[in-house]
């Protein structure tokens, strides 16, 4: 009995559910606005004629705006603590979501990236609060299992975004309806999230000391020769990787700013070049410092390295396969009859091409929010239920594999097995996130959780790179053949969740049921 009350009890006994409920409804509202992102994709194409690539660069801007303020975020929530890291994220969103009126007056594209950009600014100081919050919400046996009943109500979230994307992003009218739409659910998002922000400011949310078993918060106070990697080979790779995936960031942010400041594309191609020299150059460095760093930085344990890295991969993973679930579903999925279309959630959401039935885009996101992100949701609470029994390194090991051979069978272009691939792969997506970052922070102090945090919230700009690839493959081949690129992305993932006990030092991996250590 003990060990179930312990999933929200503080080892002084404080009871922190209602503290877990409010900031599980964190979780819920980015779901809901990285929903309504994913339908956007679509809508843009159609109105302003763009390519699957181009309109990757809503994506893009959804991205850059983790990888601008991943770090910011970080650093300011060291100095305010939780809750008001949690206030002022609320009040970004408020701002990014209002914006969206004017941007709809104004109706041109950048103006419409920049609202999608301040949004996700916003979000990113949320996702830098909750994540790492929820697993010392209670019990440290139970944090993956908390960080996964939380990020069940993102699910939900998703769900009801293309749903009311959908709704108001596309019009039996006409895009021209539809685009004066778009201001009005973003609206909603800044009203809902300024009542959010009141109750937070009202609500306990306690600074919570944990067990800091790498000792990353006493740097000061241990000698520095105490501890050093155990596998420095591993420290000097992770830490190589790390910096692949700034210096991506940094290549993101420079694409899109140099363009405006009149760089021509030779040298874009330039700045390319040196970043990516640049990034080589630090291979000397990074091996002398994995022989001389000490256990006191997050960055001498390649658990948390690792994670970074395979966040990156995941999102970029999810990204894709959410954005261009639309696309897919128009271009590959087979004509159906007139009963199925008769079915709910299709409703009659159908267009007739040389005498057969196929799904419309306002179909397409109605079985993206009802269908896929249903499982998607189910695969949550699920895997919360499982993560109880299991060590969450496995079953994350175990999904992305199974997503590999999904993505693959995507690829073949297999008619329908292909298509109830696609689906199934959001059930098998479901536990990824929270997981990895769980399995990222797990053991270090209560200061460098939030530091880490910031690096593995930083790691989701690889959502702004990795689906304009998505995108280019789609347009050069199929929509089939672009699964190629999570395909790949699940193979990085699913390594990582299967050396995880190398990676951290424990040999069965963080054991999340009862009775056993996390």
């Amino acid at each position: 009995m003990h060990e179930k009350k312990s999933l929200f009890i503080l080892p002084d006994g404080r009871n922190v559910v209602v503290t877990f409920i409010l900031v599980s409804s964190l979780f819920l509202l980015w779901g809901f606005c990285n929903g309504m992102i994913d339908t956007m994709d679509k809508h843009f194409q159609d109105q302003l004629h763009l390519t699957k690539a181009q309109s990757a660069w809503v994506q893009f801007a959804h991205y850059m705006g983790y990888s601008i303020m991943a770090l910011p975020a970080g650093l300011m929530i060291q100095r305010t603590g939780y809750k008001w890291g949690i206030i002022v994220g609320l009040a970004m969103v408020a701002v990014g979501g209002f914006w969206f009126i004017p941007a709809t007056h104004i109706s041109t594209f950048w103006a419409f990236l920049l609202g999608v950009c301040a949004i996700a600014m916003g979000l990113t100081v949320l996702e830098t609060v909750a994540n790492p919050y929820t697993t010392v919400l209670g019990g440290k046996d139970f944090a993956a299992t908390r960080i996964n009943l939380a990020q069940s109500f993102n699910g939900v979230g998703w769900i009801l975004g293309p749903v009311v994307g959908g709704a108001f992003f596309y019009s039996d009218q006409g895009h021209q309806v539809a685009h004066g739409q778009l201001w009005i659910p973003y609206a909603g998002v800044g009203v809902v999230v300024l009542v959010l922000a009141v109750l937070f400011f009202f609500a306990p949310v306690p600074e919570l000391k944990v067990e800091d078993e790498y000792h990353t918060d006493a740097a000061a106070g241990l000698p520095a020769a105490a501890a050093r990697p155990k596998h420095p080979g591993l420290v000097a790779l992770f830490l190589f990787l790390n910096v692949v995936v700034l210096a991506v960031s940094l290549y993101l942010v420079l694409n899109a700013i140099l363009p405006f400041c009149g760089v021509s594309p030779a040298g874009i191609r330039y700045v390319t070049i040196g970043i990516a020299v640049a990034a080589l150059l630090t291979i000397p460095s990074l091996l002398k410092t994995s022989r001389t760093i000490t256990e006191h930085s997050i960055w001498a344990h390649p658990h948390f390295a690792g994670a970074t890295v395979a966040q990156f991969l995941y999102v970029a993973a999810q990204a894709g396969i959410f954005s261009f679930f639309i696309n897919y579903v128009i271009s590959e999925m087979p004509a159906i009859s007139q009963s199925v279309a008769n079915l709910w959630p299709l409703n009659g959401r159908v267009i007739e091409r040389d005498g057969a039935l196929f799904v419309t885009e306002q179909g397409a996101s109605r079985l993206q929010g009802f269908v896929a992100f249903l499982l998607f949701t189910i695969g949550r609470f699920v895997g919360s239920a499982i993560l109880k029994r299991t060590p969450a390194h496995r079953v994350l090991g175990l999904y992305a594999a199974i997503n590999v051979v999904l993505c693959g069978v995507v690829a073949l272009d297999l008619g329908w097995i292909s298509v109830a691939a696609v689906f199934l792969s959001f059930y098998f997506m479901s536990i990824m996130f929270p997981t990895v970052f769980a399995l990222g922070i797990h053991g270090l102090g209560a200061q460098a959780k939030k530091k880490a945090a910031a690096f593995i919230v930083m790691a989701i700009t690889g959502g702004a790179l990795m689906p304009k690839i998505m995108g280019h493959l789609g347009d050069v081949y199929s929509m089939a053949t672009s699964f190629m690129m999570p395909f790949g992305c699940f193979i990085g993932i699913a390594i990582y969740g299967f050396i995880w006990p190398k990676l951290s030092g424990h040999t069965t991996g963080p054991a999340i049921a009862a009775g056993k250590g996390h």
